[in-house]
């Protein structure tokens, strides 16, 4: 794959496993476009961007969980380039909360950023890649075992899985795949933040905490020609932590 000829959006992408990706995705000098909540930070990642190689890259602000501007997003994308070959939905948010105190505005919001944001760029992908092209959502382990105080996002993340196989039958026909990566401890501030991991309720080891570059990896793979047949797959990528539970 001549990658100088592809253009990607991630989402989150100014910080964590987004910017990781973004810059992977630079040193391949595709031209990259960093969406994030923070508009300053975004488009300090993409100066980042562009030093590790990008043929360009811009940052834009976008809110995921506000489907005007996720369509704005994309059309800032094609205005300025011309075409959209990968998208990486890496946004999320987490919050920490019994059941019994979750409320609905918790629900929505957590649903808004982890589920319908990725649901808004692959309709976007959908309706904007005519020659094809490659969807990442970042799911969790989470999906499939999780811990206490965390029910929003543990749901949000599986949903996320069920959308990833819905959207890779439906963009079969359109040269369109669509998969999903689940990460487990990767060294951010959302698992170094994470009130469970700091009162101990949730065992971190040491030894099984990844870089934000080993989910890169696998997402850039993952939108080459080389996963040319890997389609609604849901790739764990946590070594081997999940193996331990």
């Amino acid at each position: 794959m001549i990658w100088s000829e592809k253009v990607v959006i991630v989402t989150g992408g100014a910080s964590g496993i987004g910017l990781a990706a973004a810059r992977r995705f630079g040193a391949e000098h595709a031209r990259v476009v960093i969406a994030d909540l923070d508009s300053a930070k975004a488009i300090d990642a993409a100066k980042t961007v562009k030093a590790a190689g990008a043929s360009d890259a811009v940052g834009l602000a976008c809110d995921v969980g506000d489907e005007t501007q996720v369509e704005a997003t994309v059309q800032a994308t094609l205005k300025r380039f011309g075409r959209l070959d990968v998208v990486v939905n890496n946004a999320g948010v987490m919050i920490f909360k019994p059941l019994v105190e979750v409320t609905r505005d918790d629900w929505m919001r957590m649903l808004s950023v982890d589920l319908l944001g990725a649901f808004y760029f692959t309709k976007q992908a959908f309706l904007n890649m005519p020659d094809g092209g490659a969807i990442v959502n970042i799911s969790s382990v989470h999906a499939v075992e999780t811990t206490p105080l965390v029910a929003p996002y543990a749901t949000a993340k599986a949903a996320l899985l069920s959308l990833t196989r819905s959207a890779a039958i439906e963009g079969t026909p359109k040269n369109i795949r669509v998969n999903a990566i689940l990460p487990g401890a990767i060294d951010t501030p959302m698992l170094w933040e994470n009130p469970n991991v700091k009162s101990g309720v949730e065992t971190v080891d040491p030894a099984a905490v990844g870089k934000p570059e080993d989910i890169a990896d696998v997402i850039l793979f993952l939108c080459s020609d080389e996963a040319r047949f890997v389609q609604g797959a849901a790739v764990r990528v946590d070594g081997g932590r999940l193996n331990r539970l």
